[in-house]
Parts: C-alpha cells; structure tokens; sequence
C-alpha cells in the first residue's frame, strides 16, 4: 500500500495513509506490512507519535529523533494538539452541531471493542454536519480525547455509525443502485464494484507544534475512493 508524504523536516514525517495498512506492526504483521516500518526502511529512525485505525485514511505525524518524539507526544497528551476528521455516517443527522460527551471502555464481552460505559474514561467529540446526502451525513469531527475507537464509538451511539464499519455499524458496501434510481448495470459479470468498501472514516487536519517551536497546520485531503462517493452521492442522493 502507498502513502502520501505530506512534510519532511529533521525532525518530523508527516504522511496520509491508506485505509487497511496498520499505524504500527503488530505481534502477527512483519514491520514492512505498517506504515512506520515502511518509513524507518526509507528514513532509518522512526519514532511513533501518535496513531490512527487500520481502516482509517488519512494524516500521521512521525519523529526522526528522541527529542522530536518527545517534544510532539507531550503536545497530545496535554491535548493542545487540535485534531480533526472527516466522516460519512449513516442517517441524516438533524443537528448543525452536537457535542458527545459519553465515556469510552472496553466492552465486557467482545475482546478488541470498545463501548460507551460510566466505567471508562472520558471522551469528547465535536461534531458538524457539512452535508446531508439521502441516507447518509457527510461531517466534520473534531475529538478533545483519543479514546480508542472514539469516533466510531460515539457515533455509533449517537444512532448514525460511521458507513462500512463491520464493528459498530454495517459493513454494507455503498453501492451505485442503492442510491441511483434505475440503475442498469454496465454489463460485464454483473457483479457491482462498490462506490465505498471501506470505513468512511479520514484523518483530515492536525494543528500543532513542531519541535522547533513553530506552529503548524498540517492537511491530508480525502483519498480518491471517499472524494468519488462523495461526487456519486452528491450527484444522486435528494435532498
């Protein structure tokens, strides 16, 4: 899987990555198969910052020293570090704005899955509604936390879970036919390619600090497959 380097400096990486390519290797992934030891084979020393889901696209800052990592870790964990996400979610929300402000845990019977409980840790999204298309609402989420899953996790409670999440939605495929009227497939072996067959979760903004002192305000815009189901929403979806 290929990655978008964004920012390279002495002392930082800032890359978008692809939705299913791991942050980090796990005990059963060989390093070349996650994003950062991708990066240490062409930079050598790479530090881990913060991290994003599998199946989330989008930005990642990385150090390449000691101080670096320190010195950006320090901004996330004191939650100066201003970090917002774009997301399809399922629904139509009828608020402009809402706050959710529910505590994230793990949940009880399901290992790997987080739930609201009143035994977790607190966690705060900011959510703004940019687009309501048909059945789905295209939004701005900004998150005070970094709660495992939280994004996920709180919209799902909302009512309106991310689209394409296996976990705590559906992991139905968006389709052309289920939102074009008509639709007459374009022949082949009939079998329809899915407008979007992943989360439709994206890491958009980070705004931070680097190392240096200096403020900065990084970007990765929306990969092609979420950018064309926007366009084929847009195009067919009413109201």
């Amino acid at each position: 899987m290929r990655y978008e380097t964004l920012l390279e400096t002495d002392d930082l990486v800032a890359v978008s990555k692809p939705s299913g390519l791991l942050t980090l290797p796990d005990r059963h992934d060989q390093a070349l198969d996650s994003l950062r030891g991708l990066l240490a084979q062409r930079y050598g020393e790479i530090l881990t910052v913060h991290r994003i889901d599998r199946d989330t696209s989008g930005l990642l800052v990385f150090a390449r020293h000691l101080e670096a990592q320190r010195a950006l870790t320090r901004q996330f964990e004191e939650r100066s570090v201003e970090k917002t996400y774009l997301g399809l979610a399922v629904g139509r929300i009828a608020e402009e704005a809402l706050t959710i402000d529910q505590p994230i845990g793990e949940h009880p019977h399901i290992k790997g899955k987080m739930t609201v409980t009143r035994h977790g840790r607190h966690a705060l999204t900011h959510v703004r509604t940019l687009e309501r298309l048909g059945r789905f609402s295209w939004l701005e989420i900004r998150i005070e936390t970094g709660r495992t899953h939280q994004i996920r996790v709180h919209l799902a409670h909302s009512g309106h879970p991310i689209a394409c999440d296996p976990v705590y939605g559906s992991a139905d495929n968006i389709l052309l036919s289920s939102i074009k009227r008509n639709y007459k497939p374009s022949g082949g072996d009939g079998e329809e390619r899915p407008l979007l067959g992943r989360l439709g979760l994206h890491a958009w903004r980070l705004s931070l600090t680097d190392p240096k002192g200096n403020p900065l305000q990084l970007e990765a815009p929306p990969p092609r497959d979420l950018d064309a189901c926007l366009r084929q929403l847009r195009r067919w979806s009413k109201g």
